[in-house]
């Protein structure tokens, strides 16, 4: 059995682990650092010869190891990482308007998970690149909701664990102490979250905006957004709209088709399972009951697998098939796409 535990926290007694967001400068280096899990099962022979303290820690381990999502590089997520790399070595250079990548779509299809590989992947080339520089390549933060100019300039203080910043600093203090650091660090790539929380049809989301385009006019990096449906949200309405979307390439997510590509994808996830008695293939024969659960949605599909497999674990099946599938829950949209109604499903008692 080979693992990888993570190290135990110092003030928290039980020893379980504390990851701080990924929108501090900590949480986003842990990110960064972090390897993949890795898991290997113990020989059958082996396992059934576990005792119960040792069955307890194997299962244990297995869980954690599950619950950890597993990226798969969806041709999304290569599109979105090739586009933000072309952008980055584009503006490098630039001495105007740069130009920016904004990722729109549904909830649960990858979004988030995309934009932060593209990031991870430009953080792992300069730290290669300068080693031992101190830089601060990337930067990783959330639009606010009912922002304001001082609640954007607070995101990235606090990413940046700033410590002078106190509320006697008005917005211009915290703005500059800011853009000074992120200059110093020598950022280029400022990921924004939540975009669609930014709606250029009120007199708030002008303002926000306004903040947020002199933090692109004022940093020599390439900004990143992502957002629910952000062609719907306000976002491009107005002038400011306007510009912002004359600066900026849009990538689409969306749920995939039932096609050659979603069978991988069930078949990457299936390669990560991690339970005794499961029989290789079964979840790919099952790509079209799958794609009917989860509406071809990644982050669904990924919670479903997941699951099921932690279930697994607990309930000493250690294989997943149909009948335990139609036992998880997982988010009301997906359950709720076909025509309408619930997918029906066997009652776990």
């Amino acid at each position: 059995m080979v693992v990888k535990p993570p190290e135990p926290d110092e003030d928290d007694p039980a020893g379980e682990p504390r990851t701080d967001p990924s929108t501090t400068l900590a949480g986003w280096r842990h990110f960064v650092d972090a390897d993949p899990a890795m898991f290997d099962l113990l020989p059958d022979d082996r396992w059934q010869a576990l005792d119960g303290a040792q069955r307890d820690a194997y299962d244990e381990a297995r869980i954690a190891y599950h619950s950890e999502l597993q990226v798969v590089r969806t041709s999304t997520v290569k599109e979105i990482a090739h586009q933000g790399r072309l952008l980055t070595l584009l503006n490098q250079r630039e001495h105007g308007a740069r130009r920016g990548l904004i990722v729109s779509g549904e909830w649960t299809t990858g979004k988030t998970t995309a934009l932060k590989q593209l990031a991870r992947l430009h953080e792992l080339r300069v730290r290669q690149r300068y080693p031992g520089s101190g830089r601060i390549p990337v930067v990783y933060i959330t639009a606010p909701p009912r922002g304001s100019p001082r609640k954007l300039a607070m995101e990235f203080a606090r990413f940046l664990g700033l410590p002078v910043i106190t509320p006697r600093h008005n917005t211009t203090d915290v703005t500059s102490a800011v853009c000074q650091v992120l200059i110093e660090a020598r950022t280029d790539l400022v990921l924004v979250d939540e975009i669609h929380l930014m709606n250029h049809a009120t007199i708030a989301g002008e303002e926000l905006s306004d903040h947020l385009k002199y933090f692109t006019e004022h940093l020599p990096a390439t900004f990143v957004y992502a957002g629910i449906n952000v062609e719907h949200s306000g976002l491009f309405v107005g002038i400011r709209g306007s510009q912002l979307a004359g600066r900026c390439v849009l990538i689409r997510t969306g749920p995939f088709p039932l096609n050659a590509e979603w069978r991988s994808l069930v078949a990457s996830l299936e390669g990560t399972l991690r339970l005794q008695q499961h029989e290789p293939g079964t979840l790919v024969r099952l790509s079209k009951y799958l794609h009917q659960r989860t509406g071809g949605m990644i982050g669904s599909l990924s919670h479903l697998i997941r699951a099921a497999a932690v279930t697994a674990i607990l309930d000493g099946s250690e294989r997943i098939t149909r009948s335990a599938l139609t036992t998880i829950r997982i988010d009301h949209s997906s359950e709720s796409t076909q025509s309408g109604k619930p997918t029906p499903r066997r009652s776990a008692g």
